[in-house]
């Protein structure tokens, strides 16, 4: 997704840090930033769980420091940075951007975002776009997102679930817990966004669509048949064709993905094969299931992630009328060193195609992108 509009005229700059106490950890992620840039009027923060308790005292110290009111955010497992990922770490993220006033607002359950059709004093579309946290214990998460998507005018959000070992929080000018929040932006403010997946579907041989199957018999999240044969056959003889035959080892790295209809670019959801019984030679995924609803078997794979990652920057970098001059990148907590070998390289990939561009983010409880709730993948957002 691209909106291709009047050009933010704005800058951004971002600092982060790792450190045992809060406070440094602050400090130092302001000293990165320097001095904030002209006009600047948000402020996004990510903090590791390691540090999550002081959610509210970290931002109250950066409204203090930096005379920005407005903030969002989230806690994450990890937090993320230009070239850098810390993960299981005490650490913070910050970026500070000087946005067109007015062409903004941060809503929250106590506060609701501008109406669809609503104008701002430029003319520009008031709810066009917006960047959302959500919390991973509310049960009807995706029919929120849905539901908010529908009450922007590109359709597009873009964000993730906050993740953590205790309770989770977000920040929509105060630490909140619960629901969807975040930022709605105009269609003055200029973005590109892409999704990458880390999961790749089985294909039959090189250059190959991937194999799809209809589920011919299931409930719940239960699939008994696929293409009128028992499911767990039909997974069997896919996991041993891609893995050289050892199930075992398939078994614990095999997902199911769900095609998205009515996408022309391939997009599917991967959900999460959650048990196999032998017995009625059935699966279970975590997702509801219907008879005629159609599934992918999908391989985490890095040497995978690694490419579509890259494909994504390259076709992102030339969406905007310029250099991006902001970015926002939203991972599952399952990427990162978890899935590239090493810690920051998937950042690094990132940073080496687009410069040292002010980024922030977290690893997520699962990613927001358009409508949809997704693992595994990655959502990039460029300022314009």
């Amino acid at each position: 997704m691209t909106s291709r509009r009047t050009a933010a005229a704005g800058a951004f700059r971002a600092g982060h840090a790792r450190a045992e106490r809060w406070q440094e950890a602050v400090d130092r992620s302001l000293d990165g930033i320097g001095d904030p840039p002209p006009g600047a009027n948000l402020g996004f923060v990510y903090v590791s769980d390691r540090l999550g308790e002081a959610g509210g005292k970290i931002l109250e110290r950066l409204r203090t420091a930096t005379g920005v009111d407005e903030w969002i955010g989230s806690v994450g497992l990890g937090v993320l940075a230009s070239g850098v990922e810390y993960f299981d770490e005490p650490a913070v993220s910050v970026m500070l951007g000087a946005l067109p006033a007015g062409e903004f607002q941060v809503f929250s359950g106590k506060r609701r975002p501008p109406p669809l059709g609503a104008r701002t004093a430029s003319g520009a579309e008031a709810a066009h776009f917006a960047i959302v946290h959500g919390d991973p214990g509310t049960e009807d998460m995706p029919e929120l997102i849905g539901d908010m998507s529908s009450k922007v005018a590109s359709g597009y959000l873009v964000g993730g679930l906050s993740s953590a070992r205790a309770a989770t929080f977000q920040v929509a000018n105060e630490v909140l817990q619960g629901g969807l929040s975040g930022v709605v932006l105009s269609s003055r403010i200029e973005v590109a966004t892409r999704l990458t997946q880390g999961c790749a579907p089985l294909r039959r041989g090189p250059g190959a669509a991937p194999v799809r199957h209809e589920v011919t018999e299931g409930a719940r999240n239960v699939i008994l048949a696929l293409d009128g044969e028992p499911a767990l056959e039909v997974l069997r003889a896919e996991a041993e064709a891609a893995f050289g035959g050892d199930f075992r080892r398939a078994a614990q790295s095999i997902h199911v993905g769900l095609p998205v209809a009515g996408s022309d670019t391939g997009d599917y959801l991967v959900r999460n094969l959650v048990g196999i019984d032998p017995k009625n030679r059935a699966i279970a995924i975590g997702a509801p299931v219907e008879p005629g609803m159609q599934v992918m078997f999908c391989r985490r794979d890095g040497a995978s992630a690694r490419e579509d990652l890259e494909r994504t920057l390259e076709t992102i970098a030339g969406q905007l009328d310029g250099p991006p001059r902001g970015a926002l990148y939203f991972a599952c907590v399952g990427r990162g060193e978890h899935m590239f070998g090493r810690r920051s390289v998937e950042l690094g990939i990132i940073r080496d195609r687009l410069g040292e561009v002010p980024l922030t983010g977290f690893f997520c409880n699962g990613e927001i992108s358009h409508d949809r709730l997704y693992g595994y993948t990655g959502v990039l957002t460029l300022f314009g």
